[in-house]
């Protein structure tokens, strides 16, 4: 693409993104759930950098991670709990990634509308929006308990644009894990896998077949890095 043709391309109608990972850097809000939940049972603090990697995995995940020792049903037990402190935590040590706001900023003042699709449970995410100030201009948002099927299923994904008004095909999904490009596979959206979020050791998103990548927010305030909408 020349130069001429990349400063005329236009960003997508639509944009979708996930959240944790992906606009917001919300670990630092669970390392203080994880430690507030060690530290009443007299344990150290947990080890962040080892958390950080389970944070797009959901709950669940978090706590395995936290409490390895515990069978299922004793982990499961923990989750309430879990939940209960990360709401007393949230917002309060996370932030947005660095450019995702400028990002955010460039697709509305192209008149192209944006939504999160999360697996986080929608009264948290709507905690979220309200205090980054969002409910306004976040065009359409999805939790993980919003519909009968949370990600990598693609029900979200389709139900997010059906809400819009516009075809799957014409939005552009935008997540830090696997199942977000599964999902986004399946909804026959077009994809873009973001390698600054959450991931573990060993995967490796070059092998999620999205349709396009990025390293660092900045690289998606340039429209010539968004792919095509699979349709127009």
């Amino acid at each position: 693409m020349d130069s001429a043709a990349a400063s005329a391309k236009r960003f997508p109608r639509v944009a979708l993104f996930d959240l944790d990972g992906t606009l917001l850097d919300s670990a630092p809000d669970m390392v203080a759930t994880a430690n507030r939940m060690f530290a009443a049972r007299g344990l150290p603090p947990v080890d962040p950098d080892m958390l950080r990697k389970h944070v797009s995995k959901g709950a669940r995940a978090m706590v395995a991670a936290m409490f390895p020792d515990l069978d299922e049903a004793g982990r499961d037990a923990l989750v309430p709990e879990f939940l209960r402190v990360y709401r007393e935590e949230l917002g309060r040590h996370s932030a947005l990634f660095d450019d995702i706001a400028a990002m955010l900023q460039a697709l509305e003042d192209d008149g192209a509308r944006w939504g999160i699709i999360t697996n986080k449970a929608e009264y948290l995410a709507r905690d979220v929006l309200a205090g980054l100030d969002w409910q306004q201009r976040c065009a359409v948002l999805v939790g993980g308990d919003t519909y009968a099927e949370k990600k990598p299923h693609p029900l979200p994904l389709l139900e997010a644009a059906r809400t819009l008004g516009v075809a799957p095909g014409q939005c552009v999904y935008v997540g830090d894990d696997e199942r977000d490009v599964v999902a986004a596979r399946a909804a026959g959206m077009a994809s873009i896998a973001v390698t600054w979020g959450y991931r573990l050791d060993g995967e490796d998103p070059e092998t999620w077949q999205a349709d396009a990548m990025a390293a660092q927010p900045r690289e998606l305030l340039d429209p010539a890095a968004w792919p095509a909408p699979l349709s127009p």
